[in-house]
């Protein structure tokens, strides 16, 4: 199917100086902006070898994986390469005691031994487009932002329903600089992708958390899966029938290995940044926000971390959820540390007062950007007080303990009957009993019950009371951990699964409704009510009032920029970035080298803590140097580092050289330089590669599952 794609004029713009490894690029615009000095970077190939509609290129090798990171096909049997952590959700689902994958890895020796994942999908672009006319068609001459949004919305709703070709496609629209433009996006959608391979967590997950968002780094971070498809090579559901996707294009692999200053390329799908954000931003987020959530963080980590060291059972049943706490909880961390070294919120106001300089020079200040700019500091001054109930709530009632993840799907039920719509409850009963299982299965009651009564204390004794309801207040005020868990926990039917189950499938709408008085669901109404109707309407709203100022202002900075080549921030959609191979120097008198190996796997290696116990396999082919071809004076790469512009949903993402081929995955980056999302530092931001030949030694030597090598396409000179 071809397309004819408008290539729009796009301001592309930055507060800060412009760098060549600074940048998340839209890949139809690279001929246009970066191609040219991406080649003169060492890059060979051309802007069409990247992203082309009509013929076969590297985005029809890059997915969408999961619907929160990025995978490449390997292979033309649609073999995909992601990161560990993408795929450990899956990878745990398919655990136990005895066959506990987490511990000893998992391997398909064939494929009829590889696992199907149900709700596992991946995403692969057909093309993408910009509509901005089409989507601003109507709202030039209106006023009322309420109704210009309405017509922007059916104007979306139109443009992705002809697009999806009744349903054929999956279809996206989003804003770039907020609202200046929007572009289309149209997938197709793979929901058959079977797990073939992972390591051992002690190798895929290597270091923990400690490691976590550090280099060096030693973690071989990768997962197998492969994407099945119908006779006729179309997207369908998993069968047995189904067969090996045969993809457009896939990317070959470079044994070649990398050198400093070599060109890198990554090409995925990052998720969300805040490069044009004022300094009122960047001073609640580094002030309030970061440190606020680090706290509850840090007591949930310690509460899980404490049970899993106990027992084997909760180590398994929590490692997807404890990566997912932590990730954020470090990544916080290392933001604040560099936007104060960085002194990010000055030069923020510095670039402000350039802003008000050529405002005023240009005769737009008095009448449109000191609006903007007052209604900023009022909006952002009001937001502080309402973001911070809203942060502790998601983090201790709606991302706290299961029990009330629990409470959620129970009282959707209790709602639809409330409502007058007992049909629609009967048929959400078995949707919402398999919900809860999929909990339980993950859940171990004691930790939870500790969760429980550690979150709702802080939530009522860090909070303003105002944002609190009474009753809760009350309840933590006589109530110690012990009597919270005894008298509200361990009396809820909740916590007795077998006896909820069978008040939801008797039918019987009328016993379903009764669960309103239960305890622990009493207890989430209670605060799901303060938080819907008093605590999010005004975060919302704040947020759009917030927007629509930053579209004015995002709009002055595009005049006052006017001709510069820059990026639009993040928005989980299809990005190049390009930089180089190097090390960099975290503090004065500390220089880190660009790679990492094998020995320094085994200098780290500490059977009495989980995440460094080296599994004696590679232990063994490390002490026979059995490396195979694998081998690089004598050592085998395992990391390296560049200076690719990358966030999160980039983890997974195929990293090339100057010919395309993969040479790594993406899958961190260093803790000097997270506050990337809002300020880029050359110096100190480098993104975290598994180097591919790592990869390709453990599937060879550690695994024996070389057979897998023989599909892909080699390439060592």
């Amino acid at each position: 199917m071809k397309k004819t794609i408008l290539l729009a004029l796009i301001l592309l713009l930055s507060i800060s100086t412009l760098f060549s490894k600074e940048g998340m690029w839209i890949p139809i615009l690279l001929e246009k902006y970066n191609i040219e000095e991406m080649q003169q970077m060492g890059f060979k190939l051309t802007a069409q070898d990247i992203f082309d509609v009509n013929n076969s290129s590297m985005k029809d090798a890059v997915v969408l994986f999961g619907g929160g990171c990025t995978g490449e096909i390997i292979s033309d049997d649609g073999l995909l390469i992601t990161n560990y952590h993408c795929g450990l959700s899956r990878i745990q689902s398919h655990s136990s005691i005895e066959n506990d994958y987490l511990t000893d890895g998992f391997w398909a020796m064939n494929r009829g031994e590889e696992l199907p994942n149900r709700g596992l999908s991946v995403q692969i672009m057909e093309y993408m487009e910009d509509v901005t006319e089409r989507v601003l068609e109507g709202t030039v001459e209106i006023e009322n932002e309420q109704e210009k949004e309405k017509i922007i919305q059916s104007n979306i709703q139109k443009i992705r329903s002809e697009a999806s070709e009744d349903g054929k496609f999956e279809t996206s629209v989003k804003p770039l600089f907020y609202g200046n433009q929007y572009f289309l996006y149209v997938y197709k959608v793979f929901n058959d992708v079977r797990l073939v391979g992972a390591p051992p967590s002690a190798i895929g997950k290597f270091g923990g958390d400690t490691d976590n968002w550090m280099w060096p780094r030693h973690t071989g971070d990768f997962s197998l899966f492969r994407i099945y498809t119908n006779k006729n090579n179309e997207p369908a559901s998993y069968s047995e029938d189904n067969i090996p996707y045969k993809p457009k294009k896939f990317f070959p692999i470079s044994m070649k290995g990398i050198k400093p200053d070599d060109f890198t390329m990554v090409f995925g799908f990052p998720g969300s940044t805040m490069q044009y954000i004022p300094s009122e931003a960047v001073k609640l987020i580094m002030d309030q926000r970061d440190p606020d959530r680090i706290s509850i963080r840090d007591k949930k980590l310690e509460i899980i971390y404490n049970e899993m060291e106990k027992d084997p059972k909760v180590r398994i049943q929590y490692a997807a959820k404890v990566n997912g706490i932590s990730n954020s909880w470090k990544k916080w961390q290392g933001e604040i540390k560099g936007l104060k070294r960085l002194d990010a919120v000055s030069r923020k106001i510095r670039f402000e007062d350039e802003f008000k300089s050529w405002a005023i020079e240009n005769g737009l200040w008095e009448n449109k950007y000191k609006e903007v700019f007052s209604g900023f500091e009022e909006k952002y001054k009001t937001l502080a007080e309402y973001i911070k109930a809203s942060d502790y709530y998601s983090e201790t009632v709606f991302r706290g303990a299961e029990i009330f993840s629990m409470a959620a799907q129970v009282n959707s039920l209790i709602s639809f009957i409330e409502n007058g719509r007992e049909e629609d409850a009967q048929n959400r009963v078995s949707r919402t009993i398999g919900s809860i299982e999929n909990v339980i299965k993950n859940q171990d009651w004691e930790t939870d019950e500790k969760q429980f009564a550690a979150l709702l204390s802080i939530l009522v004794n860090d909070l303003d009371y105002r944002f609190v309801p009474q009753e809760v207040i009350q309840l933590i005020q006589k109530s110690d951990d012990k009597k919270l868990i005894q008298n509200v926990y361990q009396k809820s039917v909740l916590s007795d699964f077998d006896k909820l189950k069978a008040i939801l499938e008797s039918g019987n709408m009328k016993k379903v409704a009764k669960l309103k008085k239960d305890p622990i669901i009493e207890l989430y109404r209670i605060l799901n009510s303060k938080f819907e109707t008093e605590i999010n309407p005004v975060v919302n709203s704040l947020n759009n009032d917030i927007d629509a100022l930053q579209k004015t202002y995002m709009e002055g900075i595009m005049k006052l920029k006017e001709g510069q080549p820059l990026y639009a921030d993040a928005n989980l959609t299809l990005r190049v970035s390009y930089g180089k191979v190097e090390g960099y120097e975290p503090v004065d008198g500390v220089k880190y080298n660009y790679y990492t190996t094998l020995k320094g796997i085994m200098e780290k290696d500490n059977p009495e803590i989980y995440d460094y116990d080296v599994p004696d396999a590679l232990k063994e082919i490390y002490e026979k140097k059995d490396y195979g071809p694998y081998s690089v004076d004598g050592e085998v790469p395992v990391c390296f580092i560049a200076s690719n512009h990358t966030t999160g949903g980039n983890s997974g993402s195929p990293v090339v050289n100057g010919d395309g081929q993969l040479i790594g995955i993406n899958f961190d980056r260093c803790w000097e330089g997270t506050m990337s999302d809002i300020m880029f530092d050359p110096d100190q931001c480098r993104n975290i590669i598994l180097d591919v030949r790592y990869a390709m030694f453990l599937i060879d030597k550690f695994a024996g599952a070389g057979y897998l090598l023989d599909e892909m396409e080699l390439i060592w000179e």
